[in-house]
């Protein structure tokens, strides 16, 4: 069960890879402007709001997890498909957006459900399996890097529609779940604890906006080639990977609240020296260094605590209730902001307003502590 998952893990992040580091340069070649790229960015943000919670929905009432992340898989692949000869972007991937957006939270809950009975530290086994979607990542980026510098961007598309079909055949692989028993009302049952997590979820999400939208923009215009750009992503996900493989000895000896802080006031420093100080390679290898904290530890925390707040027939629905609060609402909030923000006053501000959000985020996280989570 865990090769199944961690093959799934693995096609799914490779194929983000390429979204996320190198989709905003082929918007660009598009001709469109900092603030068109951003508004399609945050399309597939704005369906994560409330499309994932009528696929958890549907997969809780019937045990259809597979069969919609096989459908969320195929439908992106004909999406990039067609992208190429569509004038209507926009569209395009919004609707792909709502109609794909259930995949990553069900396989979040398929895996937490497969480490059913393993309480505290023992849900460090989800380390293991989701590392093998760093690893995806980064052979996707590194690769992408170097091809961009030999092939238009415009081949990115072709690259998409591959990776998706791979992670199409491995959604196909993975475990089945059965229906369980229902209560319909658990999941609105929104605790201190539940909606100090969707806090500081949103909070991390947006502040992680500038950084999806436009790092790679800010390198390229820094004078950093290709290569280099796709080598700093990968830093970023090697730490994150390290992360991953000490987690057992991590949930171990840190509460999840301590974590969460952590990370989000790492967030704080890494968003200003990109920001601030990305013309200094070394001050962005740091700051990439720090995306071990501000996306590895802060999402398996996430997860983690999820899983412990809402009740087991309602895990489908939780995961998806997170990533549209945090996924959804907060990255899209993010790329809008952050288009503004650099339309307004370029990588410095934009990366500022991101430093702010995580601190907000430090403020939710505290309540965790004290709720002793």
């Amino acid at each position: 069960m865990a090769l199944r998952l961690a093959a799934f893990y693995f096609a799914f992040f490779a194929y983000a890879g390429a979204y996320v580091a190198y989709f905003p340069l082929y918007l660009a070649d598009r001709g469109l402007g900092a603030v068109e790229i951003a508004a399609v960015l945050a399309l597939p943000p704005l369906a994560r709001i409330f499309a994932p919670a009528a696929w958890g929905w549907v997969a809780d009432r019937t045990g259809a997890h597979r069969a919609i992340v096989a459908f969320s898989c195929a439908v992106t692949a004909v999406a990039f498909a067609f992208l190429p000869f569509t004038p209507q972007i926009a569209l395009l991937i919004a609707l792909m957006s709502v109609l794909s957006a259930g995949a990553l939270p069900l396989v979040e809950a398929i895996t937490l459900g497969s480490l059913a009975g393993r309480s505290g530290p023992q849900l460090g086994h989800y380390g293991p399996i989701r590392l093998w979607g760093s690893i995806g990542f980064i052979a996707v980026v590194l690769a992408g890097g170097a091809w961009l510098d030999r092939q238009p961007v415009s081949t990115l598309l072709a690259a998409l529609v591959a990776l998706m079909l791979v992670t199409l055949g491995a959604a196909l692989a993975l475990p089945a779940v059965k229906p369980v028993a229902i209560s319909e009302r658990a999941i609105f049952r929104v605790n201190p604890e539940a909606r100090a997590l969707l806090g500081a979820g949103f909070c991390n999400a947006l502040a992680h906006g500038a950084l999806y939208a436009f790092l790679s923009l800010h390198l390229e215009r820094e004078g950093y080639s290709g290569t280099m750009i796709g080598a700093l992503w990968t830093v970023g996900v090697l730490a994150e990977i390290l992360v991953f493989l000490w987690l057992p000895q991590l949930f171990r000896r840190f509460a999840l609240s301590a974590i969460l802080i952590f990370s989000l006031a790492s967030g704080v420093v890494r968003f200003l020296a990109i920001g601030w100080g990305a013309g200094e390679l070394w001050i962005v290898l740091l700051a990439q260094l720090l995306h071990a904290a501000t996306f590895g530890a802060f999402h398996a925390a996430a997860v983690a605590a999820v899983h412990r707040v809402f009740p087991a027939s309602a895990q489908a629905r939780g995961q998806t209730l997170f990533s549209g609060v945090a996924y959804g609402a907060g990255a899209a909030a993010g790329m809008v902001i952050a288009g503004w923000a650099w339309d307004g006053g370029g990588a410095g501000l934009a990366f500022s307003v991101s430093a702010l959000a995580a601190l907000a985020g430090v403020f939710f996280a505290r309540q965790l502590k004290r709720a002793d989570l």
